[in-house]
């Protein structure tokens, strides 16, 4: 089996399962699991007007959520690079290759009481296999005030590419810690 799926539990162990994002509804309950995220981490910095479009995204490759005994307590999206993102251009320039040969692992978020499942590691191992699974290399970045985020993507390998400030907003300037994906087993 294999890590992105957990089979039925019948010793009373919770039962873990990915699967991709559906439609209206799972955006809805990704959107609830959202402002708890945001209520206690401050993620995003930056609360959208429209939380669903925000996370839906439209330039989005594909995106999955991690259900906890039936009920959504995850979720990662997988992206082209977008105006803006500076990940991609960083490990294209390291690599030698077309930017357009990465793919930005985003909006990444674990219910705060579901943490501890290993939920945000499943869920970037899916990403990133279906990064991998299109020719991309996975890419991202993340506020550097986010230190439990980094060490989850430095635990699994994730390599620092660097860390760069940018204006998110007029007036508001934020550092973020750009980070490629280990190289392909």
């Amino acid at each position: 089996m294999r890590r992105d799926q957990v089979a039925d539990a019948t010793d009373g162990h919770p039962v873990l399962h990915l699967r991709e994002r559906g439609g209206e509804g799972d955006v809805e309950a990704c959107v609830g699991v959202l402002a708890q995220v945001h209520k206690a981490d401050g993620y995003p910095v930056n609360w959208p007007a429209e939380p669903g479009a925000w996370l839906a995204g439209t330039a989005s490759l594909s995106a999955w959520v991690a259900e906890l005994d039936g009920r959504v307590v995850g979720h990662v999206s997988l992206a082209p690079g977008a105006a803006g993102d500076v990940a991609p251009g960083l490990w294209s320039a390291r690599a030698g290759v077309d930017v357009r040969t990465t793919a930005v692992v985003g909006r990444l978020f674990v219910a705060p009481d579901a943490r501890g499942h290993g939920i945000g590691a499943l869920l970037m191992g899916r990403a990133t296999r279906e990064a991998r699974a299109r020719g991309l290399h996975p890419v991202l970045d993340v506020v550097s005030s986010d230190a439990s985020a980094a060490a989850l993507y430095e635990r699994l390998g994730w390599r620092l590419l660097d860390v760069v400030e940018q204006e998110w907003q007029p007036g508001g300037r934020v550092t973020l810690r750009c980070y490629a994906a280990p190289p392909a087993d």
